[in-house]
């Protein structure tokens, strides 16, 4: 197997991990923090969306759908600290998001030659992450970190442990 679609094969099956972690997660359940000043998940899940479709965009324009008006502005680090309910979007609006977005981080990564992973990332991210293709296998780390936090949420709120 070549290195893009394995790149694709690893972001593909990245999402089914997070959507597991979730999917016994009410409303309620998904602005539950687990320690105060810790990220509830749905400012995470926003703030995996809006990072994402940043850091792809960053190396290609306009390979990412446009987030909806509005939405970026809800996941800032000032955002963090909200608890009301109105101002994040429901799970299931949240979830139908990143689906939509990781098929575009998808389609991206099958579309990278082996000279485009090589191709250094913008200044901002070079201390961070140096190439394309380092990027590429990076998206799915930084989705496995928050579902690692998710589970500390879970713990939390009493529901199964799933790892």
């Amino acid at each position: 197997m070549s290195t893009s679609p394995l790149h694709a094969e690893l972001l593909a099956g990245n999402i089914g991990f997070l959507k597991g972690t979730l999917a016994d997660f009410s409303d309620a359940d998904m602005l539950a923090r687990p320690v105060p000043a810790a990220n509830h998940a749905a400012w995470q899940l926003g703030h995996l969306i809006v990072a994402e479709t940043n850091m792809v965009n960053s190396v290609k324009p306009g390979a990412m759908p446009e987030l909806p008006a509005g939405f970026a502005e809800k996941f800032t680090k000032d955002t963090s600290k909200v608890d009301d309910p109105k101002a994040f979007p429901k799970k299931d609006e949240l979830l139908a998001q990143f689906e939509k977005t990781r098929a575009a981080t998808v389609a991206w990564a099958k579309s990278l030659t082996p000279a485009e992973m090589q191709q250094a990332t913008p200044e901002a991210m070079a201390r961070f992450v140096a190439t394309v293709g380092a990027l590429a296998f990076m998206i799915p780390v930084h989705v496995a970190m928050h579902i690692g936090q998710f589970q500390v949420t879970r713990r939390k709120l009493g529901k199964p442990l799933m790892f």
